[in-house]
């Protein structure tokens, strides 16, 4: 017998659509033993998540269908099991984190009773001994404050503290298998270092084995045993993590560690326009308590920030998640309520109603940090993408906005033929593209990016990055990049703004701030971001 837990062989997957039936993994063959972690690593679109989704039958049968292959977890077959056995499975034994965790929490649902439901139905745990074990899940992940933080919702948090909040419910149940699907894409690089210590310590503590789902190279090496690279539904080099690291015997897997965004950032002109400014901006929260519901505090989270950006500038915007950062982008696009003047374009639209902004909003756009929160999933991906055109652009022919849309597509990427699909039918990083294809349709002046990159691969990343920095310089536009990718950010970015709790704690041109940090909190968030020794105490130091 074999002494894996679990053994994934000859798997194949296909998708049945409208008569035709695409082939998604290509007979592949992998296993995980006790206390192991296997990273499975690749594009987007290559077939991991899908793996990754067939091991506990999450696939939408029975249009996915497995034309061979078996998925024996301690010498079962999962795909052979029936349903009420395979239910058993799932979440005692074998658990999974999924890349967008928007979609798998309840909107209508405070985050105690998620958690608490979980630990009710595996554990019988109710009352006070379910809130104190989800606060100490929620403490245990890195949410700030937990024992407030269980009575919030999913959208009253940032996207990385949603993510923190699934691995909790995943690591609920202490399961003998933890399979993550890209689950630190959306934090920050501090975060993501004591996430990662975090599944360490678990896997040692508890005996768990990971199959860990990324396209973040620096992650495999601090986390994975052994590596299976993926690239068009098959796993074309698999190996220790440090023979795949030494001596990568495939060129695509050269090919994946070679890639990183490179280049400089656009050098703005010293006497080009102020394209958005703003002047000790504040964007408070009121908390309510009591049978009046009233206003005993305030969360603050932007706190007297000021800034300029000029025309064919990045200026790049980092800090930890919760920090402030996607609330002041969304107050420079008044998406929100925020107190301070905001001058776009020599004009002030601080407190200007709907109507008023409307002649400004061809002008600026805005790229979402969760791409399928973002994308509406009953319309196609020409629709959606040419949705601005039809209410900017009203005069285009039909002919001609399908050819901007094709055009858009390309540019990110994408290939044209697929316009006529839908979101769901996509990968998280294919779904990025096709938001920041929606943002550049319309030629703005002003975009705020939040997040672009960080649910694309490694390579994707290259070429968006350069993507940006072509079209900035064609189109001289102006952009706000959000991210916690410091290298992402070193790359776009000519000036940054480091946010901590709502505050600049240290801004400058990029080339000093990464040279020579003043701030302490700067420095442990930049040893974290490029030192894999380091990342750790840096994520400690905040």
């Amino acid at each position: 017998m074999s002494d894996a837990l679990l053994e994934v062989k000859d798997l194949s997957v296909a998708f049945r659509q409208a008569g035709r039936e695409t082939l998604a993994v290509d007979r592949i063959s992998f296993d995980i033993k006790p206390r192991e972690t296997v990273a499975l690593v690749g594009e987007s679109g290559s077939g991991k998540s899908v793996t990754a989704l067939s091991i506990l039958k999450l696939l939408p049968y029975p249009a996915a269908s497995h034309p061979s292959g078996r998925v024996l977890f301690k010498g079962q077959d999962l795909l052979a099991m029936p349903e009420p056995g395979i239910r058993q499975v799932r979440g005692n034994d074998i658990t999974m984190v999924f890349q967008e965790p928007m979609t798998s929490l309840n909107p209508l649902h405070t985050i105690e009773r998620q958690i608490a439901e979980v630990l009710g139905i595996h554990h019988g745990l109710s009352g006070g001994a379910a809130t104190k074990r989800v606060i100490e899940l929620l403490s245990e992940v890195g949410i700030p404050e937990p024992e407030t933080r269980i009575h919030a919702y999913p959208h009253q948090l940032s996207g990385g503290q949603r993510q923190r909040v699934m691995i909790a419910l995943a690591l609920a149940n202490e399961p003998e298998l933890f399979i993550a699907d890209e689950p630190t894409t959306a934090l920050d690089v501090t975060v993501q270092a004591q996430i990662l210590k975090l599944l360490k310590d678990l896997k040692a503590r508890r005996g768990m084995a990971m199959l860990f789902i990324t396209h973040d190279l620096g992650i495999v090496r601090k986390i994975a045993d052994r590596v299976c690279v993926m690239q068009g539904g098959k796993i074309v080099e698999k190996g220790t993590r440090d023979e795949i690291f030494s001596a990568p015997k495939h060129a695509y897997t050269r090919a994946l560690i070679a890639a990183e965004p490179k280049g400089e950032p656009a050098t703005p002109k010293p006497d080009a326009p102020v394209v958005v400014s703003a002047d000790n901006l504040k964007i408070w929260f009121p908390i309510r308590r009591g049978f009046l519901r009233r206003t005993v505090g305030h969360i603050k989270a932007v706190d007297g920030v000021s800034l300029a950006v000029r025309r064919g500038e990045t200026l790049g915007v980092v800090g930890e998640s919760g920090s402030g950062k996607t609330t002041l982008g969304l107050a420079l696009l008044r998406l929100i309520s925020s107190d301070g003047p905001i001058v776009f374009m020599g004009k002030p639209i601080q407190g200007l109603k709907f109507g008023a902004m409307r002649p400004f909003r061809r002008e600026m756009q805005v790229v979402f940090q969760d791409p399928y929160g973002s994308l509406s999933p009953r319309m196609s991906i020409a629709d959606v993408v040419g949705e601005g055109l039809r209410v900017h652009h009203p005069k285009l022919s039909a002919t001609e906005r399908e050819a901007r849309v094709i055009a858009a597509l390309k540019d990110v990427g994408l290939d044209p033929e697929t316009r006529h699909r839908y979101p769901h039918e996509f990968s998280g990083g294919q779904r990025q593209r096709i938001a920041v294809a929606r943002a550049m349709v319309l030629e703005p002046s002003f975009v705020v990016l939040d997040e672009p990159t960080s649910a694309l691969d490694m390579m994707i990343q290259a070429q968006i990055v350069d993507l940006l920095r072509e079209l900035q310089g064609k189109r001289d536009l102006t952009y706000m990049f959000i991210s916690h990718d410091l290298k992402v950010v070193a790359a776009l970015a000519s000036h940054v703004v480091v946010m901590r709790s709502g505050k600049v704690v240290e801004q400058g041109p990029a080339s000093e701030v990464f040279a020579k940090p003043q701030s302490p909190y700067t420095k442990a968030l930049f040893a974290a971001a490029f030192s894999l020794e380091t990342a750790g105490e840096g994520a400690a130091a905040t």
